[in-house]
């Protein structure tokens, strides 16, 4: 398992030392480094990353703060001199706590960490769904409530990433199916020929689209962003119905 990662510090040095951690780390793959969380601020809505590197003490925004803008399926690791931001650090869900000069042995540790979380993570989605026979083109079964439930892609909405968990939002249901899997994951079993990521946290179905809005699109009154990583793909596939 390959986990990709950022680096997040406002001191040069740190940043090159966590650099030079990371390229001798064979599961990592370092895919953005910032000197302010107010760089980082912008990607991190449209990028998904999976391990944060992140300094605590930084001018404009903090560590703490920025946390709080980061998706519950990003792994936390903070980085500071301070040792008294360790309590304050477990609050925001941090996986773990390294107190500068940052030794690649406690960088090791925590960073295998991150690895077994998303190792059983990965292994208890692979028991969350079902789909039969293989590449089924019409239905999906996922685990939800302590039961195996088929749902229909026709009836399919949208799709909402939502913590740990998904929201499958279906037409004929009033409330969504809650069930522990990965956007990912979805968005490799329902077919490309009726669905499509928009968003890090939205896939939507194609012919449920209403109408599209200033970046939105809008299915059931319900207003979806199109993240700008998307917007590509997106415009793509209006411009091939519009043919």
């Amino acid at each position: 398992m390959e986990l990709t990662c950022w680096i997040i510090d406002d001191e040069p040095l740190a940043i090159e030392l966590l650099e030079s951690y990371v390229a001798k780390t064979s599961f990592l793959k370092l895919t953005g480094t910032y000197s302010s969380a107010m760089q980082a601020m912008q990607d991190i809505t449209q990028q998904s990353v999976d391990i944060i590197y992140l300094d605590i003490q930084m001018p404009e925004v903090s560590g703490m703060e920025f946390a709080n803008f980061i998706d519950q399926d990003t792994r936390i690791i903070f980085t500071t001199a301070f040792s008294e931001y360790a309590l304050e650090g477990y609050r925001v869900d941090a996986l773990d706590y390294l107190l500068k000069p940052i030794s690649y042995t406690n960088f090791l540790v925590a960073t295998k960490k991150a690895l077994k979380w998303y190792e059983m993570k990965q292994s208890a989605l692979e028991k969350e769904i079902v789909v039969t026979p293989e590449k089924d083109e019409e239905q999906m079964f996922v685990k939800a409530d302590h039961k195996l439930i088929r749902v229909l892609f026709k009836d399919i909405l949208y799709i909402e990433g939502w913590k740990d968990y998904v929201k499958i939002h279906l037409e004929v249901e009033p409330h969504p199916i809650l069930s522990l899997l990965s956007m990912k994951g979805l968005e490799e079993t329902l077919p490309a020929s009726k669905f499509i990521r928009i968003h890090r946290s939205y896939i939507i179905q194609k012919n449920k689209i209403d109408y599209i809005s200033k970046n939105r699109v809008i299915i059931n009154k319900k207003e979806l962003p199109i993240g700008e990583s998307y917007k590509e793909d997106f415009n793509k596939m209006i411009k091939g119905a519009i043919e």
